[in-house]
């Protein structure tokens, strides 16, 4: 099994489409990249503790591989927009994978490349690739947070490419 933490605005949308992904073993949503230890929704919500809303995402790579994981990461948000997802605006809703690994950062980038050159945005890709750091899981409440209130919120959406 192999992780991967997504970032991609509010984490409860994110969480609904990935875990539906075939060969997706696990999904929990946190609080990853910050400063602050033990980061709570209400301390993250301000915009300064730098931690991002997040997906980990536990797969296994003989039945998807990160690739296929990244092109429904980057059809479910946009990428192009920095600090912002539908309604939600801050740092926390920024586009960020988090790798554990040198090979996935150059998967990640070698995606990125591939996707800006079939032109799928009309503007350049903003998503940050940085090492994996700094993970909180989120309060329970967040948890299949769409599961539990089928009509809640979201702003993810897979797009054609």
């Amino acid at each position: 099994m192999e992780r991967i933490v997504l970032g991609s605005g509010c984490f409860w949308g994110a969480q609904e489409i990935l875990r539906k992904i075939p060969g997706v073993i696990k999904t929990e949503v946190g609080y990853a990249g910050g400063t602050l230890e033990n980061a709570t929704y209400n301390e993250v919500k301000t915009g300064r503790t730098g931690h991002a809303e997040s997906v980990e995402l536990t797969y296994d790579p003989q039945k998807v591989s990160l690739g296929q994981i990244l092109d429904v990461f980057f059809r479910m948000h946009d990428p192009t927009t920095e600090d912002r997802q539908g309604n939600d605006v801050g740092s926390q809703y920024r586009s960020v994978i988090f790798y554990f690994s040198e090979d996935q950062k150059k998967a990640v980038l070698e995606k990125i490349k591939e996707i800006e050159q079939k032109g799928f945005w009309k503007k350049p890709i903003v998503t940050e690739v940085v090492p994996f750091s700094n993970y909180y899981r989120a309060e329970e409440f967040h948890q299949d947070y769409l599961i539990k209130h089928p009509n809640g919120y979201s702003c993810h959406y897979l797009r054609d490419f």
